[in-house]
C-alpha cells in the first residue's frame, strides 16, 4: 500500500472515501478528484487544474455550452439529474449548473477550512462540499468539460436518488435555525439510511450545530 493511504474496514460510500482522502490536503497545494469509471478523460481534468488560478474551486460541467459529451446519459438518468438539480437549486441557491459531475479541483486552504463540515458519505457529497465552500466565501468556477457516460453503471437510480434527496434535505436543515430543535430525530435518520442500505452521514469532530444563513 502506498504511503499515506488508509485501508478502511467497512464501506463508507463515495462521500466518506473523499472525506478521508481530503484529510491529505496538507500534502498538496491543489487537491482534486474524478470518478473512478473514467468518464472524465485526463486532458479534461488537466483543464481544471490550469484554471485554478481563477478561483478557489474549479468544477467540470456537462451542462454548460461548449461541453463535449461523447456518450450521453440515458433519458431516465438525465431526467433524474435535472430533477435533482432543481431541488438543489431550490434549497441552496448556488447557481451551479452541474454539481454532480465527478471532476473537481480545490485549493488546499479551502479544503482545510471546510473539511470539518463535510459529513455526507453518499453520492450527495458534492452538494455538501460546494455549499460549505460557498458559505465560507470561497469562489467556485464552473467550466464546460469533456465527458463520456459509462454504460453499465452499478449505481441504482431509484435508491440512490432517494438517499441523495434525504441527504440534501438533512444538509439544508443543518444550515437552518431549526436544527437544534430537531436534533433528537437523529436515531430516525440513522434508521432510514440503514433501511436504504446507504452509508450514514459521518460524525463530525465536534457536536454539530446550526449554521444560520
Amino acid at each position: 500500500m502506498a504511503a499515506g493511504m488508509t485501508r478502511l474496514a467497512w464501506p463508507i460510500g463515495k462521500g466518506g472515501a473523499l472525506i478521508e482522502g481530503l484529510k491529505l490536503a496538507p500534502l498538496a497545494d491543489i487537491i482534486g478528484y474524478v470518478d473512478a469509471d473514467g468518464a472524465t478523460p485526463p486532458q479534461a481534468f488537466l483543464d481544471l487544474v490550469k484554471r485554478i488560478d481563477e478561483a478557489d474551486c474549479v468544477i467540470a460541467s456537462r451542462w454548460l455550452p461548449g461541453a463535449v459529451l461523447h456518450q450521453e446519459q440515458t433519458s431516465k438518468r438525465q431526467f433524474a439529474s435535472r430533477c435533482f438539480h432543481f431541488i438543489v437549486q431550490t434549497l441552496f441557491q448556488m447557481n451551479i449548473k452541474d454539481t454532480q459531475c465527478g471532476a473537481k479541483v480545490i485549493r488546499r486552504a479551502a479544503v482545510e477550512k471546510v473539511h470539518s463540515w463535510l459529513r455526507i458519505a453518499d453520492m450527495a457529497f458534492d452538494i455538501n462540499l460546494l455549499y460549505s465552500l460557498k458559505k465560507e466565501g470561497f469562489t467556485i468556477l464552473e467550466i464546460p468539460t469533456e465527458w463520456t457516460d459509462q454504460v453499465g453503471s452499478k449505481v441504482m437510480l431509484g435508491r440512490t436518488s432517494l438517499v441523495m434527496l434525504l441527504s440534501v434535505i438533512r444538509l439544508r436543515l443543518i444550515y437552518s435555525r431549526i436544527y437544534p430543535w430537531i436534533r433528537h430525530l437523529r436515531p430516525l435518520e440513522g434508521w432510514l439510511y440503514k433501511k436504504l442500505n446507504a452509508p450514514p452521514p459521518l460524525p463530525g469532530p465536534r457536536k454539530e450545530k446550526a449554521r444560520d444563513d
